[in-house]
């Protein structure tokens, strides 16, 4: 069940030997395979991030795409900041003991859950005074269908404007249950956010509904849309589920070679935390376009294409359009 665990209020005076725990623990037992159990001011200046800020709450969220999220809920009421960096790979993320040190300091952590976090097991456990909170509590669970993640949740639910709404929801509950004060204020900024929320899935709707059948294919690197292919009956085609050490293997780019040839898929995309070779390969093996990449485990730099979660949504709708229309 989701909640809040923990004392916020409690000190925090055994920092010194969790952050050797942490190290400890890190270099005997680190494994990318590791699951967890269940901006905007994605960076703020060191003037924002002084935890001895008492009027304001500190939240820190797992990767740049929930900063946001959470930065547009919380307002001005709260100091939120990323731990990972715009550009950042999350899955395969391994927390420093800066990390842990800030963390340490937070009044909360927000996490995505569905395994994307492999490291926050081991995280939390040298944290055992910082409340956290899952956001895709709620979110149905798509399964991954095949290698060897099969039968594991797909952890990009956010990925699907529909279960962004869930998260915001979560966030909401989460900021009022550490400030009550300002309840009215989060429930506004919520209800302002999920309009806007709404409004994207109206346009992917629509953008998707005026293409061929034909044309509905989505190939990706990673199978980080499989949430956005249920919601709005696309096609999917990755080459590969999860991002994770075996990615663009022989196996796996055939598979893909073989599909795009079969179907006469026109365009291919990747994602802008990967390496694009291994799909500009399938690309130069079977004549479709490679059409470029879409932005999901982060958000871009702030003067680039996809500074937020909205405009990443709006960048990968007209990259996916414009790239289908045009192959």
């Amino acid at each position: 069940m989701n909640r809040i665990y923990g004392d916020q209020n409690r000190k925090k005076t055994n920092l010194t030997i969790a952050v050797g725990s942490f190290l400890l623990i890190c270099l005997s037992s680190c494994n990318p395979n590791t699951t967890s159990t269940n901006p905007t001011a994605i960076n703020p200046s060191p003037s924002q991030t002084s935890y001895q800020t008492e009027s304001k709450k500190v939240i820190l969220t797992t990767f740049t795409v929930l900063a946001d999220i959470a930065q547009n809920v919380a307002g001005d009421q709260a100091i939120i900041e990323s731990l990972t960096k715009p550009g950042s790979e999350i899955h395969g993320y391994e927390p420093t003991p800066s990390d842990l040190t800030k963390a340490s300091k937070a009044d909360l952590i927000l996490d995505n859950g569905l395994g994307l976090e492999r490291w926050a097991e081991r995280f939390y456990g040298s944290l055992k005074d910082v409340p956290h909170v899952t956001l895709s509590f709620g979110v149905t669970p798509v399964l991954i269908a095949d290698d060897a993640y099969a039968g594991k949740p797909n952890p990009h639910a956010w990925m699907s404007p529909q279960n962004a709404l869930v998260y915001v929801e979560n966030i909401r509950k989460a900021l009022i249950k550490l400030d009550p004060a300002n309840e009215a204020y989060y429930t506004a900024n919520a209800a302002t956010y999920s309009q806007q929320i709404r409004e994207i899935d109206q346009k992917l709707r629509q953008e998707i509904a005026a293409l061929p059948p034909n044309k509905r294919y989505m190939v990706t690197c990673e199978g980080a849309f499989s949430y956005i292919i249920q919601d709005y009956g696309l096609k999917e085609l990755y080459l590969w589920p999860v991002n994770a050490e075996n990615q663009g293997t022989p196996q796996q780019i055939r598979k893909v070679i073989d599909e795009v040839k079969t179907n006469k898929i026109p365009t291919i995309f990747c994602e802008s935390t990967v390496s694009a070779e291994s799909q500009k390969q399938v690309a130069a093996q079977t004549g479709a376009k490679f059409g470029g990449v879409f932005y999901v485990d982060s958000l871009s730099a702030a003067d680039g294409v996809a500074p937020t979660y909205l405009k990443l949504l709006d960048y990968n709708i007209n990259t996916l359009i414009k790239g289908l229309q045009e192959g």
